[in-house]
């Protein structure tokens, strides 16, 4: 018998063979592997990506750059999608699977790259990293973005700590208990929660 998630990977379309190669790739040689949105929740990614057929995509946390490639896959003509990573340390695996898509990913600390970005170019916007910067990045994305635009939140049910009462001096936890509470009792956004993987927030800007 089939897991759930055998079964589900069984019958979807096929993972292309350059993200097979970098899923596997980031499971011999990168630390913490399992950061890569991997199969199912890639194959979500791009086929929201496609529904919505962006000209600017935003990705705040590269790692591997195993997402950026997904969310590229709906770009519109001449679009482009600029990725955000606190270090170069993974450069020489966003040059390889990379440098020959409309993906520019740019090293630094994201919350003052955020703040030099023109951030009405943006489309779709999927935050994927440090989980105790996801209320600034909230605050930052609030006042930046147009009307319109699509917010993805990874992670946000946390391995299910987010049901559990949070440990003293775990702030990861309590942040994403906090923004899942603003981002459902705000008038700016419209929201779902997808329980993919580690969950999977959709949000648009009202």
């Amino acid at each position: 018998m089939y897991s759930i998630d055998e079964y589900i990977e069984r019958n979807m379309s096929p993972v292309p063979d350059p993200l097979r190669e970098l899923e596997k790739e980031t499971w011999q040689k990168v630390i913490n592997p399992r950061m890569c949105s991997g199969a199912y929740q890639g194959r979500v990614l791009s086929m929201l990506s496609k529904m919505l057929r962006p000209k600017g995509i935003l990705e705040i946390g590269t790692y591997t750059g195993y997402s950026a490639i997904c969310l590229s896959e709906g770009l519109a003509p001449e679009g482009k999608l600029i990725s955000l990573d606190i270090n170069d340390e993974l450069k020489w695996m966003h040059q390889k699977y990379l440098s020959q898509l409309p993906i520019e990913v740019m090293y630094g600390d994201a919350q003052q790259t955020l703040q030099e970005l023109d951030l009405k170019i943006f489309d779709l916007v999927f935050v994927d990293a440090d989980k105790s910067g996801y209320n600034d990045y909230c605050q930052i994305l609030e006042e930046g973005i147009k009307p319109g635009t699509w917010v993805l939140w990874d992670n946000v049910l946390w391995n299910g700590k987010v049901l559990e009462e949070t440990a003293p001096n775990d702030k990861d936890t309590d942040v994403l208990k906090k923004l899942n509470q603003y981002l459902a009792e705000s008038s700016l956004w419209e929201v779902v929660i997808l329980p993919i993987r580690d969950g999977l927030t959709l949000t648009r800007k009202l």
